[in-house]
């Protein structure tokens, strides 16, 4: 391994305490931002809330 590419990699964590590089790999599937999920999980008690004071 090169020097060049050493330096460009983040420090491997201590595998003898069970930590792993899981950040590295790339998982399939739907990709969706932290803030849409706290967005619709707002609007979902929002709505079941009124829903429950109208109804």
């Amino acid at each position: 391994m090169s020097a060049r590419r050493r330096r460009r990699e983040a420090p491997m964590p201590q595998s003898a305490a069970g930590l792993l590089r899981f950040f590295e790999e790339e998982i399939k599937g739907i990709k969706i931002r932290a803030e849409l999920v706290l967005i619709a999980a707002a609007l979902m008690i929002a709505m079941i809330i009124i829903a429950n004071i109208l109804f």
